[in-house]
């Protein structure tokens, strides 16, 4: 638990986890959060399924209930203040993980099937957004959050598929996340984790809140630009930065990456004999 649960990013061992994810390229840090984490989640969906029937399931349950909410308290805390736009969506990733890791102390089939919903979205619209990202600091010179203002106004595709992507990981409605959100809050009623369940809930709004206040200050506004001296020094260095634009190649695909969530929330019914299965295999 310890070992995965460090590769995850589960708190306290996720010290890590924002520095690797916001100083790698941008590439690197989609393949990270939305392929990394992933597989090593279901090493512990496997270590559970192994406990469960050595020592009993309260064993893992306990374990998974205590590092979920202690990451998803962590995320709200450190996302009230966060600077840096890539270190959010590290921060964020951090609140996904303690999200699947409470789902998945519920351990019934349709939890199981929640939390490899949960996973599908998150890696879509976490790709997506760092991937985003990656663009919107080469194009603007600056990862701090301070340092743009007026995305929307300047640059209405990256700022809006920006927007989008996180509507998508808060898990509003149609994406993904929304979907399995409502499965895993059930799951948890089920066997008796509400109580967990509602604290959750609340870290959720906290994160909610900041956030939206972040995207906030990032896509609307006059749309005037401040960097810092240091930040000045690589425009010059790079005038081209500062005067880059996005092309349709660069966000067709993102485009796609966020369609495909929100038709996977919509139509979440071809997957489900598929969730069912594989969540049969994870947990027996």
């Amino acid at each position: 638990m310890l070992g995965y649960g460090t590769k995850v990013g589960l708190a306290p061992m996720h010290s890590w986890l924002p520095d690797a994810h916001s100083q790698a390229p941008a590439p690197v840090s989609a393949l990270m959060s939305g392929v990394l984490l992933t597989v090593a989640f279901y090493a512990i969906l496997r270590f559970k399924a192994m406990t469960d029937v050595a020592v009993g399931p309260g064993y893992s349950r306990a374990l998974l209930v205590a590092v979920s909410l202690l990451s998803l308290a962590l995320a709200a805390s450190l996302l009230l203040t966060q600077r840096d736009y890539k270190r959010m969506l590290a921060y964020h990733s951090i609140e996904h993980v303690g999200l699947i890791a409470l789902r998945a102390a519920a351990g019934i089939p349709l939890a199981i099937a929640a939390v490899l919903l949960h996973i599908l979205g998150h890696g879509l619209a976490k790709s997506v957004l760092f991937l985003t990202s990656g663009e919107i600091m080469a194009v603007e010179g600056t990862s701090r959050i301070d340092g743009i203002h007026g995305l929307l106004a300047r640059r209405p595709a990256l700022g809006g598929v920006f927007g989008v992507g996180l509507l998508a990981l808060l898990g509003l409605p149609p994406f993904s996340l929304f979907t399995s959100e409502l499965l895993m809050i059930r799951a948890e009623f089920q066997v008796g984790l509400g109580w967990a369940a509602a604290v959750a809930m609340v870290a959720m709004v906290v994160i909610f809140i900041a956030v939206a206040g972040h995207a906030r200050h990032m896509l609307f506004g006059p749309g005037v630009v401040t960097v810092t001296a240091s930040e000045h020094a690589n425009l010059a260095a790079t005038p081209s930065a500062a005067v880059a634009r996005s092309s349709p190649l660069v966000t067709a695909p993102l485009i796609v990456g966020l369609v495909a969530c929100g038709l996977i929330g919509v139509f979440a019914w071809p997957l489900s004999e598929l969730l069912r299965a594989a969540a049969h295999v994870v947990a027996t």
